[in-house]
């Protein structure tokens, strides 16, 4: 989720925030039924968004993520100190190559009215940036905007305007469900959200669209820490697209690639 108050104060989800392994005790721990509280439900979809604009799609899904809280709130899961990508079992979620050069989507036109130009043209930025860095393609299929649901199989995901106050936008990893697999950005990120843009904000998700985690998770943060469910590709880099500025990240603007963004997208992407 990219939220303006989010970033001026703190994410929503909270348990996002949690200590690094080692300095949380038993006592500190929270149980299932606060960690679920503290995540953002979908009135629409039902879908819990964990780590600011990160899916659970399932019940299941959640408790997994709570399981993995609770291993590295006792130092029981195992950190890599090596951009770094979402992990699914013991493999990277990552598009196949072939995939990866043809990720295509559409755009719900009449939930976004007047403001499909807007999106259209932050959609091409955003996707720019990333096909910049690494071998990934992003492809509207205009063709498929006329039934543009998360019901088409037509296209990898849809994107949509929806009206909520949870996020700004919130996108999916390449492992999720169909269903789940929606771009969708609040009716608030056609406001004034300086100094950031839409463009950027939509970069920070197309990151997450293709695999890549919060950078904040890393213990080198020091704060926000979410799971160990990842691997690093670079060194940690604290002004990188996928890093919060609230987070004790360095970036005070808009939200743009980094070297070591575009370093760590062309090692998985080559």
């Amino acid at each position: 989720m990219l939220k303006k108050s989010l970033f001026l104060s703190a994410i929503a989800f909270t348990t996002a925030c949690a200590a690094p392994p080692d300095e949380a005790s038993v006592d500190d721990i929270l149980s299932y039924e606060a960690f679920r509280e503290r995540a953002y439900f979908e009135e629409e979809t039902g879908y819990a968004i964990i780590n600011g604009d990160e899916l659970a799609e399932t019940e299941v899904d959640l408790e997994d993520a709570y399981m993995r809280y609770v291993d590295t709130e006792l130092g029981l899961a195992t950190v890599e100190q090596s951009l770094v990508v979402n992990r699914v079992g013991n493999a990277d979620d990552l598009y196949s190559a072939a995939a990866a050069a043809n990720i295509t989507y559409c755009f719900d036109t009449r939930s976004f009215g007047n403001n499909l130009a807007a999106v259209t043209a932050a959609m091409n930025a955003a996707a720019a940036a990333w096909e910049g860095s690494a071998r990934v393609n992003f492809v509207h299929s205009a063709a498929q905007d006329g039934s543009c649901t998360n019901r088409n199989n037509n296209v990898v995901f849809n994107v949509r305007k929806v009206n909520t106050n949870g996020y700004l936008a919130r996108a999916f990893f390449p492992s999720s469900g169909r269903a789940a697999r929606e771009l969708l950005v609040s009716a608030s990120a056609f406001r004034s959200i300086a100094p950031w843009t839409l463009a950027g904000i939509l970069t920070h998700e197309l990151g997450h669209a293709v695999g890549f985690r919060h950078e904040h998770t890393r213990p080198e943060a020091g704060t926000c820490f979410e799971d160990n469910n990842w691997r690093a590709l670079t060194p940690y880099d604290r002004n990188s697209v996928m890093h919060y500025p609230q987070c004790n990240g360095g970036n005070s603007g808009d939200l743009a690639l980094t070297a070591d963004d575009r370093a760590g997208a062309t090692s998985v992407y080559p």
